[in-house]
């Protein structure tokens, strides 16, 4: 492979100059052109005369510096191609040059231009040199350098071939023994962030222990950063979730759902403090469900805490209101991938899964359950909605002086001066929303830019299919979930220190039952199903009474008599049914067996002590008799009456 000085000087070797009367130079020095046989290194010849216009001298790669060829060589294996020419090389050069060089480059192209249209004018091209080398205030060695750098070349590339070769200082590698420089690299790359002066302060007590002489601190630090790449050096210093940042998130279009086809839901706790009904304050916790297609808040509920009751109560509120979604994205957390809400679902991977585990609210509704990761605005989008409804919720005039601030460092001064009532704060919740979803201008494909997220979800709910839920699935998500085992002796279920009876538990004894039961009414009835999922009924809470309240025993007493009587009657009324079914009425349908033979034919002798006498069989007439006797005795109201 061979190459002039002005290839060799634009395919920017390490080891080479960058500029053609450099590399001539170098070529010098070296004895690139000495004859073939008198090198000792020069076996073949490193030269040849160039064909074609303008002639020249090209060199062999095989008289460049090892670094030169090594690199030459791992560039070609890269691109698979064949050796670039001085003109692609050119390009590459261009393309990597900065803006300034560039504008030289067509200045110095619109110079030589100018000299070749005074050329065909019949002017002499070294009058037309002086001439525009005069005009445009350069030297005329200036001008030829730049004639000669396009000789015997396509005009087409002239750009290229005139882009200056300049590319900054040539970095230098810092002399630093291995073990150092990686124990450097070791310290500074840490997530503790260590500042590169207290990192070469340790290194240099190393090396003076080793007796070695260390380069400059800032040449150093220039190496470690040219030579570790800048996602490496955000990973290792700042950790994956600055690096996650700077990967560009994925922009999902959710105009392809309808209205109340896709929700995902979070929970948000305000930082507000309010006082709870009990007198204890808190932080509540937001728990919404928002439609993805539109982005309204169709359903919201407030609790004390992030917990299963209160995303199946926003999950009924919303299903109540508008209908069934056919998907939902919501985080793996214990809150709400618990048994009460995802219970059943294969891919849940939360809390310990049994087989007896009752089936939850978003699997009984059919409901297309999407996992997403905590903290991730891009999975769920409610994320972004609770930043708005933070400015307007927790620093509105009603929460001055409860504000908290968001961290530890921001708290205002008047913190933990007062706390919202609560009843104040839910109203207050419920009017930001609203507020929230009337606000127009709203910028997402479903609004357009004009439209609320409420005018964008009544458009798109009235022409969608909605699924409905039935009134008798009510009690689904109104009511938690819990596998229960009924009591051996007294048939009781007992949940939460309240006891519930019914009397169909009586054959379920020992048996796991399935019951879903209000959470803020305890003493409410208690619905009962089957493991298979099968409703059973219902059973009503045993309230404990005081030792002394004889009103009380009186009323308990008189429901167990009542009871016992009802068993009682039953039990009656089966043994009736028996009786009826023993009369002679009945006796009379069935057919006399057929009369026995006379003789067997086959007879089997009897041996031995163990032999036993038979006894003659009875004649009929004293059948009949005992017959008789049996009939008087079951109904003595005939008198003895004939069995007939």
């Amino acid at each position: 492979m061979w190459y002039s000085s002005d290839d060799l000087a634009a395919l920017a070797l390490p080891g080479l100059p960058r500029t053609r009367r450099n590399v001539d130079l170098l070529a010098e020095r070296e004895g690139w052109r000495a004859p073939e046989g008198e090198h000792p290194t020069n076996p073949a010849g490193w030269w040849r005369r160039r064909a074609g216009r303008g002639g020249g001298v090209e060199y062999s790669s095989a008289a460049l510096p090892q670094k030169a060829r090594a690199a030459l060589a791992l560039r070609e294996a890269k691109s698979g191609d064949a050796p670039v020419s001085a003109e692609a090389a050119a390009w590459r050069h261009y393309e990597a040059a900065t803006q300034r060089l560039k504008d030289e480059a067509k200045r110095r192209l619109e110079a030589l231009d100018a000299v070749a249209a005074l050329e065909a004018t019949g002017v002499q091209r070294d009058v037309a040199l002086a001439r525009i080398a005069h005009d445009l205030n350069v030297s005329l060695r200036t001008l030829y350098n730049w004639a000669a750098l396009t000789l015997g070349r396509p005009r087409a590339h002239w750009l290229a071939l005139l882009t200056p070769a300049y590319r900054g200082r040539e970095a230098r590698t810092a002399e630093c023994p291995e073990d150092l420089w990686a124990s450097l690299k070791a310290d500074y790359l840490r997530l503790s962030q260590p500042s590169f002066a207290s990192c070469y302060r340790r290194l240099e007590f190393a090396a003076k222990r080793a007796g070695v002489t260390l380069p400059a601190a800032r040449t150093l630090e220039r190496r470690l950063l040219a030579e570790t790449p800048a996602e490496v050096l955000v990973r290792a210093r700042e950790g994956e979730e600055a690096l996650k940042r700077l990967y560009p998130a994925q922009r999902r279009d959710r105009s392809i759902f309808h209205a109340l086809e896709a929700v995902n839901t979070d929970g948000h706790t305000f930082d507000v403090f309010v006082k709870t009904e009990e007198g204890r304050i808190i932080r509540p916790v937001l728990v919404p469900m928002h439609d993805l297609y539109s982005g309204k808040i169709v359903s919201w509920r407030l609790a004390e805490s992030e917990n299963r009751v209160a995303f199946m109560l926003a999950f009924g509120d919303m299903v109540e209101a508008w209908g069934v979604p056919d998907r939902i994205w919501i985080d793996n957390t214990r809150a709400a991938a618990n048994k009460w809400v995802t219970g059943g679902l294969p891919n849940r991977y939360r809390f310990k899964v049994r087989e007896d585990e009752p089936v939850g609210l978003l699997v009984t509704m059919g409901v297309d359950v999407h996992w997403t990761r905590p903290g991730s605005g891009q999975s769920k989008p409610i994320e972004r909605a609770f930043r708005d409804l933070c400015d307007d919720i927790a620093k509105h005039p009603l929460c001055e002086g409860a504000y908290t601030g968001n961290s530890p460092m921001a708290k205002p001064e008047n913190y933990g001066a007062r706390a919202v009532a609560w009843a104040e704060f839910e109203r207050l919740v419920g009017q930001q929303i609203a507020a929230w979803n009337a606000r127009r201008g709203r910028d997402t494909k479903a609004c357009g830019g004009e439209l609320s997220f409420d005018e964008a979800f009544a458009a798109s709910y009235a022409q969608s299919p909605i699924r409905k839920a039935s009134a008798e699935q009510r009690r689904l998500w109104l009511l938690a979930v819990e596998a229960l085992t009924v009591r051996d002796g007294d048939a009781t279920l007992h949940l939460l220190g309240n006891r519930y009876w019914a009397d169909f538990l009586v054959g379920l004894r020992g048996q796991r039952v399935t019951a879903r039961f209000d959470p803020a009414n305890l003493h409410a009835p208690l619905h009962v199903y089957a493991q298979d999922g099968r409703y059973l009924g219902q059973a009503d809470c045993i309230a404990d009474t005081g030792f002394a309240d004889a009103d009380a025993a009186r009323t308990h007493n008189r429901a167990r008599r009542d009871w016992l009587k009802a068993v009682k009657a039953q039990a009656d009324a089966e043994k009736r049914m028996g009786a009826q079914d023993r009369s002679p009425s009945f006796l009379d349908d069935i057919a006399p067996p057929p009369p026995a033979a006379t003789a067997p034919s086959i007879i089997r002798p009897v041996f031995g002590s163990l032999a036993l006498k038979s006894e003659p069989a009875p004649d009929a007439e004293r059948t009949l008799d005992a017959f008789e006797r049996g009939v008087v005795a079951l109904f003595p109201q005939r008198g003895g009456a004939s069995p007939e």
